[in-house]
């Protein structure tokens, strides 16, 4: 993971959130070790990302609440020389399948930057709701960035989401 994120570092970056004021060396060691943390408390979870065997993205839930919120955020990135071949779309879907099924929530959020579009292409293809625009959200690339918002919840999740990709993509 280490080696790919530093090699995607151009592709990469302009979606990554930053701290302001501070530059961080890309490390995947502290950063698994952060998400196993994350997994034990039950407040979030990561995954990677594989085909053929190798690593080519990640997909990491956050904000995990229970009880009356039960809700979840999902980001995720995925390699350069695999992105558009549909990998992205099927991790979402089984992440959400997952969160809702499994874990029992009961909403899952999306946030996406308005200009990027593979991943607004991603939460369409699954057909989630855009729910409005959070403006100023998350610092990346040396400024306050707006999302969109998209979500999905039990109510609107009928059967598998992997099963309404597959639809999606036979119509």
């Amino acid at each position: 993971m280490q080696q790919l994120l530093t090699q995607d570092r151009d592709w990469l970056e302009p979606w990554e959130a930053t701290t302001p004021g501070l530059r961080t060396v890309v490390n995947a060691r502290w950063m698994i070790s952060s998400l196993r943390a994350q997994a034990r408390r039950g407040t979030g979870y990561g995954f990677v990302i594989l085909k053929d065997g190798l690593v080519v993205g990640q997909l990491n839930v956050a904000n995990v609440q229970h009880g009356s919120v039960s809700s979840a955020t999902i980001g995720y990135w995925i390699a350069k020389s695999t992105a558009g071949q549909n990998i992205m779309p099927t991790a979402v879907a089984l992440a959400i399948d997952f969160l809702m099924d499994d874990v029992g929530l009961h909403r899952v959020e999306i946030d996406i930057r308005p200009e990027n579009l593979p991943s607004l292409r991603v939460v369409e293809k699954l057909g989630l709701r855009q729910e409005g625009l959070k403006e100023r959200f998350i610092h990346i690339d040396g400024a306050w960035r707006d999302h969109k918002i998209f979500a999905i919840t039990a109510e609107e999740k009928t059967g598998s989401m992997l099963n309404r990709l597959a639809n999606t993509r036979s119509e």
